[in-house]
């Protein structure tokens, strides 16, 4: 069994997880906090960012994007119709396109930003940047949530999955994101019904299962979070 390093609310982390579940194949998961940067685990990534994934023989692949495409070049390539990647080359750019939207956009104009500010520095020393909650940071990231929802409800509405006809990465980066928000109760859902079918639709996968299962100390889902039927 290989190992992830990661932490539950980090929307890349839970990407690689969905990845692996969709192949059927469990990881070993390492809950890591990257503030504390612990030696151990900057010998394995000197970034210190997460994810990153022991593979065969212990050999460190660090990286959403890395990951996924070792994922497919080692599994994926085996699975033909279950394949995360499409065959065709402009097929595959499109999936890397929404997957980059979702993990770097995304994430860089909202999940970061509120994992930080309601997660992390709650509980992260104060010489390590931990401290009361920035209300103006939460209120931007707040700002942006509709644009991403809009367009999440624009590809769910003309699309059966985001990328094209079948699932691929496209969808597991999108969910991993949107799961991320959707813990902390900050998604309107009935705003976006097209968008609230398909997640619907993700979230009752077997790879999604322990997604669901998971909690962070100090903070709660949203009522709804595990509900399959919401």
């Amino acid at each position: 069994m290989l190992t992830l390093f990661h932490h539950p609310l980090f929307a890349s982390c839970r990407f690689v997880r969905l990845a692996f579940g969709e192949y059927g194949e469990e990881l070993a998961l390492i809950e890591e906090k990257p503030w504390a940067r612990r030696k151990e685990f900057l010998t394995l990534n000197p970034a210190g960012t997460l994810p990153v994934l022991l593979a065969e023989g212990d050999v460190p692949v660090v990286g959403a994007a890395v990951i996924a495409e070792y994922l497919d070049e080692t599994r994926g390539a085996l699975k033909r119709d279950r394949r995360l990647l499409a065959e065709n080359p402009i097929d595959r750019a499109e999936i890397r396109r929404l997957a980059e939207w979702y993990l770097i956009k995304a994430e860089g104009e909202v999940t970061r930003h509120l994992v930080r500010e309601r997660v992390l520095k709650p509980l992260m020393p104060s010489a390590q940047g931990g401290g009361s909650p920035d209300a103006a940071a939460i209120r931007a990231a707040r700002a942006n949530i509709r644009q991403h929802m809009k367009y999440t409800n624009w590809l769910a509405g003309t699309r059966n999955w985001l990328s094209g006809p079948r699932i691929t990465y496209a969808d597991l980066a999108a969910a991993a994101t949107l799961s991320v928000l959707d813990y902390l109760g900050e998604i309107g859902w009935a705003e976006f019904p097209a968008a609230r079918d398909w997640y619907t639709r993700v979230k009752s996968r077997p790879s999604f299962r322990s997604l669901l299962a998971d909690r962070v100390r100090g903070l709660s889902p949203a009522a709804h979070y595990a509900d399959l039927d919401f």
